[in-house]
């Protein structure tokens, strides 16, 4: 079995590789661009090429070449506010990225199955009745990102119904552990208490928005999730992967101060809110979980602690 995986040097992509690896003898390889790589093992067995995926004819050319059996494409600009910041460069990155890894596939004349990965940022902001957010449920974009995913989703369904492809679209809701961003929630307190606990910064923790809650999971939990579609899902269909349950942010903060003697004070920084923000995000994943049998294994105060110590190791290296 030969699997590529698009974005492999990213948060999830790494993730991914280290779990194919862990788990699968099959043979790997991973575009990166522009990110560097982290996580893989020395000497690993995947085999990574730098490529702009917004080339065309580089992408047709790698998949002709490589005649994968799966593609996983995780490659895309993934933060919300860059995405207000610069709507074009959001929306045009993902869905040429997106058109290319397909027509690739097309044009090579494989039966690869291809993943494409939304979001549950293309419902948008539900009403309480709406919850908890199914495959069913409206598609209603409140920012870029969220129009590009969309996007991402309906090109996938496209290439599916007009040329038999094998394609299954998910649409993971929010995921975080080891690795990812500072840039995202859980690891920007992580980091502020590892910096604090160091001596790096004043005791404050800088915070935008307490009073949402969202339905995070384990990334470990999630690219297994990744694994089983590729591996049990059905053609065609589109699946949530959420862990069902909505934590408010206040609590995430609170218990990541419970795990640290620091003293810390907690103040709210304006230019951390988003310019539109919804309470209470949650979805259900009981499609997925009914044709794979997955579930979220890893407790979510683990993810917790996990991320805070990978911010303490990164903070005594210089990170």
């Amino acid at each position: 079995m030969r699997a590529l995986i698009t974005g492999a040097g990213g948060f999830v992509g790494g993730h991914l590789c280290q779990y194919l690896l862990a788990c699968t003898d099959w043979e790997l390889w991973g575009t990166v661009y522009p990110e560097p790589v982290e996580g893989l093992p020395p000497q690993s067995r995947v085999s990574l090429i730098h490529l702009d995926l917004r080339d065309g004819a580089r992408v047709a050319e790698l998949m002709a070449d490589f005649r994968p059996d799966v593609v996983f494409h995780l490659a895309a600009q993934s933060y919300v506010p860059t995405s207000f910041s610069d709507p074009w460069e959001t929306l045009e990155n993902n869905l040429r990225a997106q058109l290319n890894v397909l027509e690739g596939v097309r044009q090579a004349g494989l039966s690869a199955r291809v993943i494409v990965i939304g979001s549950n940022e293309e419902y948008g902001w539900p009403r309480p009745e709406d919850l908890p957010l199914t495959e069913e449920s409206p598609l209603r974009p409140v920012n870029p990102y969220a129009v590009s995913k969309v996007g991402q989703d309906f090109l996938g369904l496209q290439y599916h119904l007009a040329y038999g492809m094998d394609v299954v679209r998910l649409r993971p809701f929010n995921h975080t552990g080891p690795g990812q961003s500072p840039r995202f929630v859980v690891p920007a307190f992580a980091r502020q208490i590892a910096r604090i606990e160091a001596g790096l910064q004043e005791p404050i923790v800088r915070v935008g928005n307490l009073d949402v809650a969202r339905d995070f999971t384990d990334v470990r939990d999630i690219v297994r999730a990744y694994y089983l579609a590729a591996t049990k899902a059905d053609a065609g269909e589109v699946y949530n992967l959420a862990s069902g349950v909505a934590r408010p942010i206040r609590w995430i903060l609170e218990t990541l101060l419970s795990f640290t003697d620091a003293e810390v004070r907690v103040e709210v920084d304006p230019a951390l809110y988003r310019p539109a923000d919804a309470p209470v995000i949650y979805g259900s994943a009981e499609k997925f979980r009914h044709c794979t049998g997955w579930e979220p294994q890893i407790p979510f105060e683990q993810t917790l602690r996990d991320t805070l110590q990978y911010w303490r190791r990164e903070t005594q290296r210089g990170g």
